[in-house]
C-alpha cells in the first residue's frame, strides 16, 4: 500500500488503540508497509546562479535530504549539503529542497542526491531508520560571464503534457546552459500533490529534464492561483537570505544573472486582475509586490556585471506592451470592467510597463520575452520603447494559433541570435538579431 494512498483512508495520524498516544500516519505504517524506495524523483536545479544553485525532488516518506557535490566526476572532493535552512534541518514526507552556496562561477559541478528516513515521535523522539541515495552522479555549470552558453523559454505550459513532452524533448535537443519557465505552469492548484506532479513528478518519459539543465521561473498569474500555489515555494524554492537584499526578502525567484556576453533579469508580473477586483476578496497584494520589484530592478540593473553585458534580455510573464485599444491593461478599477475593452482579465500590463518599461528602456535592453496571450508575436520597438517584446506561444498540440514554442537565445559573433521554435511544425517560426547595446 502506497503511503499516500493510506494517508487518504486513516489521516494524517493514527490514534493508537488503548493507550490515547496520538502518533503520525508514518509511524503507523509498519517497516513492511513503508515505500520501498525513499527517493522518488530525479531532481530539479532550480534558481540557477552565478555562485548557487537549488535541487529539489520528491520523496515517498518522511525524509531529511541532502546533496553531495564537489568538482571531481568521481565526487572525492565533495561536501554534503542538507536541506533546510542555518537552524535546523528540514524534514518533509514529500518536497525535499537543498539550497547550495559558496559556489564558484562558470563552474562545472557533478552531485548526487540522498536521503535519510526519519521516525519522528516528538521532540525528544527522533532517529534515522535508514538511508538511501540515488546511484547517478548528475552534473551543471554555474552561470557568469565566462559562461558562453544559450538560453531556453517555455512558458504557459497549463499541465498540458501531451504538449510539455515535446517541449521537453526540444529543450533537451537545444541543450541550454539553462531554461526560462516564463509562467503558468500551473492552473490553479489545491493541494501540494498537483505541485508536485507539475515540477518534480510529471507523467512524461524524461523524468530527469531538470537534472543537468537549471531552471529559472517567473511566476504567471495562474500561479499564485489556488490555496496550494499561495505556497508554491514548497516545491520552487527562494534564494537563501544572504542571497538577496533585505528589503528584497519576498523576492527570492527574482533573478538578475550574467550568461556569457547576455545579462538575463527575471521579473513577475503578478495577478492580470486588480488587488481590488470582489473576486479576490482582498487576498492579493499584486501592488505592493510590484512596487518591491521596481526598486529591486534599478538596483540589479546598476550592477557592474549586468551593465557591463553587451545584450540585456528581460523576461516576464504577462506582456507591458500592446497596441490594440481593445484589450485590457490591467489597471481598470475596481473591479477590471469597462465597456470599451473585451475582457476583464488583462492582456497586457500597463502598471509594470509604467513602472519596469523607463528603466528597461534607460538600460538599453534590446528584448523582452514574455508569455500570457497563449499566441506567438512580437512586437518592434518604438521610439520610448528601445526593447522588442516577443510572445511566447500557447499550450495546444493541434492544429491553430495556440501551438507551443521554445525560444532560443545564443550569442554568435557580436549579435544576440534569437530562434522561435514551433513545436507542433517542428520547424523555425521566425529568427532575430540583435546588436550589443
Amino acid at each position: 500500500m502506497k503511503r499516500r494512498d493510506f494517508i487518504k483512508v486513516s489521516g494524517a495520524a493514527a490514534l493508537v488503540a488503548g493507550s490515547g498516544q496520538l502518533v503520525s500516519a508514518a509511524e503507523h505504517l509498519s517497516q513492511e508497509e513503508k515505500p520501498e524506495k525513499l527517493i522518488a524523483t530525479a531532481p530539479m536545479l532550480q534558481n540557477f546562479a552565478e555562485t548557487s544553485i537549488g535541487v529539489a525532488f520528491a520523496v515517498n516518506d518522511l525524509a531529511n535530504g541532502y546533496v553531495l557535490i564537489g568538482e571531481k566526476a568521481d565526487l572525492s572532493d565533495a561536501r554534503k549539503v542538507l536541506c533546510g535552512g542555518y537552524r535546523l534541518c528540514d524534514i518533509d514526507e514529500r518536497v525535499i529542497q537543498v539550497r547550495i552556496t559558496g559556489l564558484k562561477p562558470a563552474t562545472r559541478y557533478y552531485y548526487k542526491i540522498g536521503a535519510d528516513r526519519i521516525h519522528y515521535g516528538h521532540g525528544y523522539d527522533m532517529k534515522v531508520l535508514g538511508n538511501e541515495e540515488d546511484p547517478r552522479v548528475y552534473t551543471f555549470v554555474t552561470a557568469g560571464e565566462a559562461l558562453k552558453g544559450k538560453f531556453c523559454v517555455i512558458n504557459d505550459t497549463h499541465r498540458k503534457w501531451e504538449s510539455l513532452g515535446p517541449v521537453l524533448d526540444k529543450v533537451e535537443a537545444l541543450a541550454p546552459a539553462c531554461v526560462v519557465w516564463n509562467g503558468d505552469a500551473s492552473n490553479s492548484e489545491e493541494t501540494l500533490e498537483k505541485q508536485v506532479q507539475i515540477f518534480l513528478d510529471h507523467d512524461l518519459p524524461r523524468k530527469d529534464y531538470a537534472a543537468e539543465i537549471p531552471y529559472l521561473f517567473c511566476p504567471g498569474n495562474h500561479d499564485s492561483r489556488g490555496r496550494a500555489n499561495r505556497h508554491l515555494e514548497r516545491v520552487w524554492m527562494y534564494r537563501q537570505p544572504e542571497e538577496r537584499d533585505v528589503r528584497d526578502w519576498d523576492l527570492g525567484r527574482n533573478f538578475a544573472i550574467r550568461l556569457g556576453d547576455m545579462a538575463l533579469i527575471g521579473l513577475d508580473t503578478a495577478e492580470d486582475k486588480l488587488d481590488t477586483n470582489p473576486i479576490f476578496a482582498g487576498l492579493f497584494k499584486s501592488k505592493e509586490y510590484r512596487e518591491a520589484q521596481t526598486a529591486w530592478l534599478r538596483d540589479a540593473l546598476a550592477r557592474p556585471e549586468i551593465a557591463s553585458a553587451p545584450f540585456l534580455v528581460a523576461f516576464c510573464h504577462i506582456p507591458l506592451f500592446d497596441d490594440d485599444p481593445t484589450h485590457n491593461p490591467g489597471d481598470v478599477a475596481p473591479a477590471d470592467k469597462d465597456p470599451q475593452y473585451l475582457t476583464d482579465f488583462a492582456f497586457w500590463q500597463r502598471t509594470c510597463a509604467n513602472m519596469w518599461g523607463p528603466l528597461l528602456h534607460k538600460a538599453g535592453c534590446q528584448l523582452l520575452i514574455t508569455a500570457h496571450m497563449h499566441q506567438y508575436r512580437c512586437d518592434k520597438p518604438t521610439a520610448d520603447r528601445c526593447w522588442t517584446q516577443i510572445v511566447g506561444g500557447g499550450p495546444h498540440m493541434k492544429p491553430g494559433p495556440e501551438y507551443p514554442t521554445v525560444i532560443e537565445g545564443a550569442v554568435k559573433g557580436n549579435k544576440l541570435h534569437i530562434t522561435v521554435h514551433n513545436i507542433l511544425t517542428g520547424q523555425v517560426q521566425d529568427a532575430f538579431e540583435f546588436k550589443r547595446r
